[in-house]
């Protein structure tokens, strides 16, 4: 059977440049090297692994090129001295002992160097950059506030750049483009974009200067084609130089246009550079707008641009922009770009290139865009992945086989129990995994429906869990008797969170659903008692002859029948406004349903990432009402009764109300099973509700480590 992601995996070149596959790894800033810029062991690990996994080349994202001057992360890579070479050498040893490349993003943040803001060093720009405001701040918690990036006891200073800085800038990437050379990088990417210096000068929006880096493109393209060249006169002719460029800035008056990109791209071309990578940019209007560019939640987002930008040149074009490997393969057939980038895809699974070698795409382990890793750089911390627990620790927590194995009895089928299911039989236990429902999945099923890129994740595991020697047994009766007569060595409970009805007048009304009730009734897990609770007659006739609970092993065909049916009138009040809340909310507005959210605190979304959490509350203020410091005072059989902040009563009409509070960890089942005389683990929801991010996590580490 031929593979169909074939283009994707024959060779290609950049210069002269050979390169196994036409995957790369995009250049992300991880905030992985210590905090004196050099690459330790975290970091060398780290690209080790994306190297293992068959990635044809790697990029080092956004290493500076005059450390710690124009930085913006705390832990960013420095290549402003000769004393990181050493450093730099060992990762690129490590990432060729694995038959792959590697590239170095050179990088002077400009306006955005957060860090210098942060310490009280000068910002170096091309002229005095315009003021945007926005309510990104609003979503923000006091405790993300005081580690939010760029915020300092110090007043900015901005020096708009003379003659002299300009000539120094290039010196500081020709210096660095040099030491990436001797350090054994096998070529160097210079940042054209996100509105770090090169761009800032390229935008016409950013650079209002008056003397010959100012005014029309080519004097606006002027430092970058000047950085260009004095880099490839110190690297040599045949050591390959590309330019990241953003096919344009979106939300930016007078800012980059793609007609200004594919000038700019000709322009490098003549100036010796061998291919462009294309990527894109907004300006921060709102927090919302970060999901557009550089990090998009749309799929394929640049690739048009990128196919335009390729039609104009005789170098390879690099594309990024969350493109999954089918339609990178298929583009790349059709001769509308040369390489694909990848970053988030390559945090949740470094071995995304074998599988698509082996023809095994059900095995990646997929991103479900919840924007954990990217946010994590907002708050000065490391960045991290949700679904893979090891990213930026493979260092430190690898999978080894078990010295002694021995019978793990994992109670609870969703996402923690899947996971330490998973890694426990890749170490060589004996592995029995109960249930109690029909199917696996637990919460992540639900989720999977209010957020369709987690049913993703559970495809994944359920494929894992299926594929591996690990006993299933689905409909589980347990109790300490029956789980004793298994014979474990350890017992693994996972059995999830509970949501009680709060003690709200009015809440016992048949309008009125707990995240529990609905969750069960849509995912068929004791569907039938709700069912008999909730539904009238009418209403269970269409249930049952709708076939919900025939279709319910699939989170894409439930999706589907969700939006001709649900068991929720036209006006829904959600109380909550917390991850479940939102999301829920995002979902009943995507079917057609008025919904208001009533969050009692001063902030709602608090376990979303920032980023996705600016995403979700955009949709909600957008289409939907969210009141905050709303107490919800009684339920009655056509509203919802509370308090605003001032005190003042409202009532919200509504024909159906969803409780999304009260989530609290379910550990009857550990409590039971705690006397059975053999070590006992609590993960997941069912040791303190963490979602999915703490699921997966947890799961991993019980795995690991039993």
């Amino acid at each position: 059977m031929s593979n169909p992601f074939q283009p994707l995996l024959q060779p290609g070149r950049i210069g002269q440049l050979e390169i196994r596959n036409r995957i790369f790894m995009s250049p992300m800033g991880s905030n992985f090297a210590e905090t004196d810029g050099t690459c330790g062991e975290r970091i060398q690990a780290y690209y080790e692994e994306r190297a293992k996994g068959g990635a044809g080349l790697l990029t080092m994202g956004v290493c500076s090129v005059a450390f710690p001057h124009g930085t913006g992360e705390p832990y960013q890579v420095g290549v402003s001295r000769d004393d990181f070479i050493p450093g730099l050498s060992q990762v690129a040893a490590r990432v060729h002992r694995h038959g792959a490349k590697i590239a170095m993003q050179l990088q002077h943040g400009g306006k955005t160097a957060a860090l210098d803001r942060a310490q009280g060093r000068e910002l170096w720009v091309p002229s005095m950059p315009k003021m945007v405001k926005n309510d990104m701040m609003s979503a923000i918690t006091q405790d993300e506030l005081k580690n939010f990036i760029g915020i300092g006891p110090h007043p900015v200073r901005i020096r708009v750049m003379d003659h002299a800085d300009i000539a120094q800038m290039i010196e500081y990437f020709a210096a660095a483009a040099l030491r990436a050379k001797q350090a054994g990088f096998d070529a160097v990417e210079l940042h054209g974009a996100h509105t770090y210096i090169l761009a800032g000068f390229l935008s016409a929006y950013s650079n209002q200067r008056e003397d010959e880096y100012g005014g029309p493109l080519e004097n606006r393209a002027r430092l970058l084609l000047e950085t260009l060249r004095a880099v490839k006169a110190r690297v040599g002719a045949d050591f390959p130089v590309w330019i990241r460029l953003d096919g344009e800035e979106l939300h930016t008056p007078g800012g980059i246009t793609l007609a200004d990109a594919m000038a700019t791209a000709k322009m490098c071309e003549a100036a010796g550079a061998d291919a462009i990578s294309v990527s894109a940019y907004a300006t921060l209007t709102s927090g919302v707008v970060f999901t557009e560019a550089p990090i998009p939640q749309k799929p394929g987002a640049y690739m048009s641009n990128a196919a335009a930008i390729k039609g104009v040149l005789n170098i390879p074009v690099i594309t990024a922009g969350r493109i999954e490997p089918e339609v990178a393969a298929k583009a790349i057939a059709q001769g509308e770009m040369d390489f694909v980038a990848m970053a988030r895809k390559m945090l949740a699974d470094p071995e995304i290139p074998i599988k698509l070698i082996q023809n095994r795409p059900q095995d990646i382990r997929p991103c479900i865009y919840c924007y954990a890793c990217v946010s994590e750089i907002f708050v000065n911390r490391r960045v991290k992945c949700a679904v893979n627990a090891q990213t930026g620790h493979e260092f430190e927590h690898p999978i080894t086989p078990a010295v002694m194995p021995k019978h793990v009895v994992i109670v609870g089928g969703g996402p923690a129990g899947m996971e330490a299911a998973r890694v426990a039989a890749i170490r060589g236990h004996k592995v029995t995994l109960l249930e109690r429902s029909d199917r696996l999945g637990g919460t992540l099923f639900f989720a999977g429906l209010a957020y369709p890129e987690n049913g993703k994740l559970l495809d994944y595991l359920v494929e894992q869990v299926k594929n591996l020697p690990i006993e299933v047994k689905l409909s589980a009766q347990v109790s300490k008797t029956s789980v004793a007569a298994l014979k474990p060595a350890v017992i693994v409970v996972a059995t999830g969170a509970k949501r009680q009805a709060p003690a709200i007048a009015g809440a016992e009304q048949q309008h009125v659903w707990s995240g529990d009730e609905l969750r069960r009734l849509m995912t068929g897990d004791r569907a039938d008692e709700v069912a008999k609770a909730k539904l009238n007659l009418a209403e269970r006739a269409m249930f049952k002859a709708g076939g919900m609970l025939k279709v319910t092993d699939s989170a894409e065909a439930l999706q589907s029948l969700s939006k001709l049916w649900m068991p929720l009138g036209k006006k829904v009040v959600i109380v909550g406004g917390g991850l479940v809340g939102l999301e829920l909310a995002e979902f009943l507005l995507a079917r057609g349903r008025d919904v208001t959210v009533l969050e009692p605190s001063d902030k709602a979304g608090r376990e979303l990432s920032i980023v996705r959490r600016w995403r979700v509350l955009d949709v909600v203020k957008s289409h939907g009402t969210l009141h905050l410091k709303a107490q919800v005072q009684e339920i009655t059989a056509n509203h919802v009764v509370w308090q605003d902040a001032e005190g003042v009563t409202q009532q919200t009409p509504a024909n159906s109300v969803v409780l999304a509070i009260g989530a609290e960890a379910d550990d009857t089942v550990a409590i039971e099973l705690a006397d059975c005389g053999v070590p006992l683990h609590r993960i997941g929801d069912c040791a303190g509700v963490n979602y999915i991010e703490g699921a997966m996590h947890e799961g991993h580490r019980a795995g690991r480590t039993v």
